[in-house]
């Protein structure tokens, strides 16, 4: 049976700005549902909603109050039930983010289990004496600032927080906290759910033994919240124990079809490549798996070539998923200008770059547009970190702002009330009912056309050529179909000397003349080969 999501292409829609169809200003189901021609139309075969569950909203909903029921700001699981049912009948599957290490404060898990030291769910989150001194149990740090530790009166004990202090951290060494989370999973699965994306993967079990992390070998540049990157984070996870845990949920998952998890590996550099791979390795833990290896601002050939050979070496039987954007990063429009020759420039040749790549392809909602990050001032943000930080720390809503959909209508389009984050002139101009058969939607949907409909970018082996920067090159090969990407990461133009007679194929932006191809500033180009694979070639 073919595997769906081998090849796929996700769509990830941000709930809050995607559409309102109430009014209210934050997006919902409703104006998911009706919205949902528009990423068929685009060639997607799956939508991976942010999280859209009961949450007081302190990281716009990454801060769980009940894993099985839709928050009111969103809809209903009526809403969520019409939601699947379209969905499934525009031909797309449906997955959702499950965030399974920390919940919400406002949880009835952690609101029972911070009364004493001796009830039903005392142990359902990670609790610690203070040190003699009074200070948290180890040197851990939060990824939002500060200790990764909150000191609770009530019961005279820390407790572990990754992230906002209103967002504990759930204690997977507890039997019954695994197999509550998995009763969630099982609920929504029920549901006709199509799969999971796992917030933050890595991150589900502690030391036990509470050791400090040891200070990190690569010194970061410390900005106001690099504290955490100061250190390794050996103790606080990536522990082994995960392994188990994601063959639990495999086993759950195996128990339907065609389903689908991707977990998101909280790592950066080659260490988040490793992860990937002991993450996705075999058939009985993820199915796939990301990291912010290529959402950061490195754009170099070399960058990306070991993205995906160290996959490839570190992973041969696993899977990989590859993004640009997502709602966590500036958009990467804007995160490359340095190497472009334009915005729509860099647009095209991100999208021609990531459908060329093996593995399965995540696209976030905009990008299909070209759009840009939004300019914010401080009166404007909602992102914790930024509040706290700003103006070191721009913060998450420049990429988060609503979806763009009719230029001249009272905000884009998206909302008849006042946004949560506002729709500004740069981002409106790019609405969908803007784009040309020339412009960046057409760009994408002729892109995402021609790789459904070349069986080598679909599933064919990846082989890089050995290029001088700034040319990335490589081949993907199946049976008796080449296929050679080429890709200009500079505004400068570069000529390649081609080996064999080659036809440029699906969208480009080269010229073919006697075997040179040559590409203008972030020019690049599909071709395939007037003779088949042969052994040494």
């Amino acid at each position: 049976m073919r595997e769906w999501w081998r090849d796929a292409v996700i769509y990830q829609i941000y709930p809050r700005s995607f559409q309102d169809d109430n009014g209210d200003g934050v997006g919902d189901l409703a104006g998911i549902t009706r919205r949902l021609p528009h990423v068929a139309a685009l060639g997607a075969d799956c939508i991976w909603l942010s999280p859209i569950f009961m949450s007081p909203q302190k990281d716009m909903g990454y801060d769980v109050s009940n894993y099985t029921d839709i928050d009111p700001l969103f809809g209903s699981l009526d809403d969520f039930d019409t939601l699947i049912a379209t969905a499934h009948n525009l031909g797309l599957k449906v997955i959702t983010d499950q965030v399974l290490s920390h919940t919400s404060d406002q949880h009835p898990w952690f609101k029972q289990s911070r009364t004493s030291r001796d009830n039903d769910k005392s142990d359902w989150y990670v609790w610690a004496d203070p040190l003699p001194d009074g200070a948290p149990p180890t040197n851990w740090h939060s990824h939002f600032g500060g200790p990764a530790w909150e000191f609770d009166p009530q019961r005279g004990q820390y407790y572990l927080h990754n992230f906002l202090a209103s967002q504990p951290d759930l204690n997977f060494h507890c039997p019954d906290v695994i197999d509550a989370i998995l009763d969630t999973c099982k609920f929504w699965l029920d549901r006709g759910l199509d799969g999971f994306r796992l917030d933050t993967v890595n991150y589900y079990f502690h030391d036990q033994q509470l050791r400090s992390n040891p200070p990190a070998q690569a010194k970061p540049q410390v900005m106001a919240t690099d504290l955490y990157g100061m250190q390794d984070n050996i103790y606080n996870k990536t522990r082994p124990e995960n392994l188990g845990f994601l063959e639990r949920l495999r086993q759950l998952t195996d128990q339907y079809q065609d389903i689908m998890m991707v977990g998101e590996v909280g790592e950066m550099g080659r260490r988040s490549i490793e992860i990937m791979g002991e993450y996705t390795a075999g058939s009985d833990r993820l199915h796939m798996a990301y990291s912010f290896a290529m959402l950061g601002p490195d754009f170099t050939a070399d960058h990306f070539r070991s993205c995906i050979e160290g996959f490839q070496q570190g992973a041969p039987d696993g899977h990989p998923k590859w993004s640009f954007s997502n709602h966590d990063v500036p958009r990467h429009v804007t995160r490359w200008a340095d190497h472009a020759v334009d915005d729509d420039s860099m647009a095209r040749l991100a999208c021609a770059m990531l459908m060329a790549f093996e593995g399965t392809i995540g696209i976030y909602q905009g990008e299909e547009l070209g759009q840009t990050e939004t300019e914010l001032v401080f009166e404007e943000l909602t992102d914790p970190p930024a509040l706290r930080y700003w103006p070191a720390v721009k913060g998450r809503d420049g990429c988060r702002t609503p979806m763009v959909w009719t230029a001249d209508a009272p905000h884009a389009g998206f909302s008849t009330g006042t946004p949560w984050l506002p729709v500004k002139p740069p981002q409106a101009a790019r609405a969908a009912d803007q784009q040309t058969p020339q412009g960046i939607l057409q760009f994408y949907k002729d892109t995402i056309a021609h790789r459904r409909a070349t069986p080598a970018l679909r599933s064919g082996a990846t082989r890089f050529y050995d290029l001088p920067e700034p040319v990335l090159g490589f081949e993907r090969h199946i049976t008796d179909m080449r296929v050679s990407c080429f890709f200009n990461l500079s505004t400068t133009a570069q000529d390649i000397a081609l080996n064999d007679d080659a036809t440029l194929t699906g969208p480009h932006r080269a010229t073919l003349q006697d075997r040179t191809l040559s590409l203008p500033g972030n020019g690049f180009a599909y071709l395939t080969h007037d003779s088949p694979l042969t052994p040494g070639h």
